[in-house]
């Protein structure tokens, strides 16, 4: 069975908030003492998915500097050049961005990013704002997900009311052909709603990430009938466990095989091999 992780943060120590960065301390002590060196070297990366059997991974930045910290896009993709197994994605305020669908493009042609993150409630923004219309239409138009953080956080000055997941009904509506994924799904409030809106639209996905393997289906109780919209990541490096052991936690869940395949590396392959190039 194949694995790929569609949620792993690049850090820089430097470009983290205190919030981050005691979090990172307490729950993994390891990496926070490495940062540098994993910052500094993909290869270090590449090295680790090995160890855990991931075959490729989404690499996110992180622009809020409000709230969690500033990862420029642009650092990323310059860690994930010649790195054919790391995918670079790229990171819009727009509260801090002009032309947003304008600096898209550019990421996606002249950097190869391979997707959007939006942080909503980092960023302070509701998703269907008539201002974000022109960035959609034009990740639409390059065929390039955009994966929106939608659920709890411990990060100060986090506002949750952004990232209620009924803000991207307008969205899935009205940009049929965008891939919509909700990181987190809805973690600690909002499972539910999570769940309906992939089931009611094509285009809506759901990213497990953040979420303890073990009880997903406590939070999904329908999760088998719902796997073509699911979506594993990690979260790592900001995770108590490596992901080897998130991955048999799923593994170990009452899933049939297609189920887990599609879940664990199907729908994220598939996913990002749309992209117009």
């Amino acid at each position: 069975m194949r694995f790929m992780d569609f949620h792993i943060h690049y850090i820089r120590r430097e470009m983290l908030n205190a919030s981050w960065l005691e979090y990172l301390a307490e729950v993994n002590p390891e990496y926070h003492a490495s940062i540098e060196h994993f910052a500094e070297h993909p290869e270090a990366l590449t090295a680790y998915l090995d160890s855990q059997g991931v075959e490729s991974a989404v690499i996110l930045p992180e622009c809020a500097p409000a709230t969690s910290g500033h990862v420029p896009t642009e650092e990323v993709i310059a860690y994930c050049r010649g790195q054919e197994r790391l995918f670079p994605f790229a990171s819009i305020n727009p509260n801090m961005h002009s032309n947003t669908a304008t600096k898209l493009e550019t990421y996606v042609k002249d950097g190869g990013v391979r997707g959007l993150k939006l942080h909503p409630s980092y960023q302070f923004f509701y998703p269907n704002e008539a201002r974000l219309y022109p960035l959609y239409e034009k990740a639409q138009e390059l065929k390039i997900p955009i994966v929106f953080h939608i659920g709890s956080s411990i990060f100060k000055g986090t506002r949750l009311k952004y990232c209620d997941p009924i803000h991207l009904d307008d969205i899935a509506v009205d940009f049929p052909d965008l891939t919509l994924v909700m990181a987190h799904s809805g973690r600690g409030f909002w499972y539910d709603a999570c769940f309906f809106l992939s089931r009611l639209h094509k285009n809506v996905y759901m990213d497990i990430t953040g979420l303890p393997p073990q009880r997903l289906m406590d939070y999904f109780p329908e999760l088998e009938k719902n796997a073509e919209k699911v979506i594993f990541g990690s979260d790592w490096p900001t995770m108590p466990r490596d992901i080897r052991q998130n991955i048999a936690a799923i593994q170990s869940l009452p899933l049939n095989e297609a189920a887990l395949e599609t879940i664990l590396y199907g729908n994220a392959s598939r996913i990002l091999a749309k992209r117009s190039d």
